[in-house]
């Protein structure tokens, strides 16, 4: 049997770990195995013509993505057949999504997909089970299978919030906060509270508490919106008690959707932190024929650098997917300014916002004067208070939409996009100018990216719900329409300027709410 290299599989040790011990051979894993699609071209076209706004071009339903695109019984019975031959369990197949989720021993992966797994150490993410070099295939699964992933479980991403520090932010005004239904009134949200539609939130760990949720509604004077964990995989709701860690993210995006659009249903994915917990979270939500959103928030990322060429294409494909069935995703920048927090003098952008098929959410400063914004400029609070995510892709080529723009340097210049620039969008992100929260049973003010992306969310899903059919992929028609966001122009992230129109900092501006819902 010859053994093919996985494209794009390649992990080298992470800078800082340190191997441990070898795993045991008899520890029971998990692996998220994604096959390729049928009818790849014609897929490809249906996209193509969604992302660039082309007339008349209409999203697919998830039943005729399944049909049409999704794995071919060909398929999954070659990958079963080997599974069986190697001892390993198929634990759940999803023909839709491609993915099949395998179980069996460490010994058994390994001797499957040619691998060594070890325990790392890293002073930071602390222990995991990792693996160097590539995963290989057998010639009757090459070119059928396109990524194996969760052997190497080290956390893949991080939350993109900032509770409010004790200490004063580098300004000079005081401190200021808002509840989510300020914001939305502050950005001329359509009225409505997406009634019939449902948010899909991702979390990679963590999770909330009824009696938060339910006091803090109470407290706004809004009717609790439904809220249903989801399983992916072995995670759930999982309140850990600690507000700093991944329940501030979890009851954030929730407290921030369910108050502006309380008629929705709140779908929320939860996942282990892994590339294969990412993904597939990802993936249940755009594939998820019960509960259908139209619209996800993902709260969640990291640098490109820090992703396999696999698992960053297996997601995209899921993203593919979305703007395929018409699911409008929102992703958060980062809140480490320019260089998304790597530390090597270069400058990174975030993913998954900066794929193409999200619409990515930079961050702002508000000040207010009686009901409206006084003045919008770049959230940096420096090195400390964080600053928001933005640059140029080094992965993903220039979108159409974006074609003919400039990334404006902090210190003069501009440069043609040459590929995907990030964010798209933007909304007041500051903690010195944050949000109105209840986590773990303490009133808190948060800031950071993650709280713009469940924001624009929830415009999105009272747009929907006014309009009574999802918007689908925005983005090519948010570049098209002149004047739908509030022009940020001053301040900067790092390497990057806020100049009148797109830039590296902003997008194109925060939401004059009513002017996005007519363009939508």
């Amino acid at each position: 049997m010859g053994m093919h290299p996985l494209p794009g599989s390649e992990r080298a040790v992470t800078d800082g770990s340190t191997v441990v011990g070898c795993c045991d051979p008899a520890e029971i894993i998990e692996a998220v195995v994604m096959l390729r699609r049928q009818d790849e071209q014609q897929f490809q076209q249906i996209v193509r013509r969604i992302e660039t706004g082309t007339a008349g071009a209409m999203p697919i339903s998830r039943d005729e993505l399944e049909q049409r695109f999704g794995a071919s019984a060909a398929d999954i019975a070659k990958l079963k057949a080997f599974a069986a031959q190697q001892g390993l369990d198929v634990v759940r197949e999803n023909p839709a999504a491609r993915t099949v989720v395998l179980r069996g021993t460490v010994a058994q992966f390994q001797s499957a997909f040619a691998v060594e797994l070890q325990h790392y150490e890293h002073h930071s993410i602390g222990r995991y089970r990792g693996r160097t070099g590539a995963i290989s295939v057998p010639d009757e699964l090459n070119g059928v299978v396109t990524a194996v992933l969760g052997l190497d479980n080290r956390p893949q991403a991080r939350p993109h919030f900032r509770i409010r520090p004790p200490f004063r932010p580098a300004r000079a005004e005081p401190a200021v906060s808002f509840t989510p239904l300020q914001l939305a009134s502050l950005y001329r949200f359509p009225q409505g509270d997406g009634g019939g539609e449902c948010i899909g939130i991702i979390e990679l760990g963590g999770g909330y508490r009824t009696s938060d949720l339910t006091a803090y509604f109470s407290s706004l004077g809004v009717k609790a919106p439904k809220v249903v964990p989801v399983a992916v995989d072995q995670a759930g709701n999982d309140p850990t008690g600690d507000p700093n860690g991944p329940d501030g993210e979890v009851t954030l995006d929730i407290e921030i959707a369910g108050a502006i659009a309380p008629g929705s249903t709140l779908a929320v994915y939860f996942a282990s932190n892994s590339d294969a917990g990412f993904v597939d979270a990802v993936s249940r939500a755009v594939h998820d024929t019960t509960h259908k959103p139209s619209v996800v928030s993902i709260s969640w990322g990291a640098p490109e650098s820090t992703w396999t060429e696999q698992s960053m294409q297996a997601m995209n494909d899921v993203l593919q997917s979305a703007a395929a069935v018409g699911v409008t995703v929102c992703a958060a920048a980062g809140d480490s300014g320019s260089s998304d927090g790597v530390g090597d003098g270069r400058d990174h952008v975030d993913f998954p916002a900066s794929s193409p098929y999200v619409l990515a959410c930079g961050g702002t400063s508000v000040e207010v004067a009686g009901q409206a914004i006084a003045r919008e400029v770049v959230w940096n609070d420096g090195a400390n208070g964080g600053a928001t995510g933005g640059g140029v892709s080094v992965t993903f080529a220039l979108p159409a939409w974006q074609e003919g723009l400039s990334a404006a340097g902090a210190h003069g210049g501009k440069t043609p996009l040459a590929r995907r620039g990030v964010p798209d969008v933007a909304a007041d992100a500051s903690p010195a100018t944050g949000y109105d929260v209840l986590i773990g049973g303490q009133n808190t003010v948060v800031g950071g990216t993650s709280a713009v992306a469940p924001l624009w969310a929830a415009l999105i899903a009272r747009i929907n719900a006014a309009k009574g059919q999802p918007a689908g992929f925005v983005n090519a028609k948010l570049y098209k329409a002149a004047g739908v966001c509030n022009d940020i122009t001053q301040g900067n992230n790092g390497s990057y300027a806020a100049v009148s129109g797109w830039d590296a900092c902003t997008g194109l501006g925060s939401p004059d709410g009513s002017k996005v819902a007519a363009a939508l």
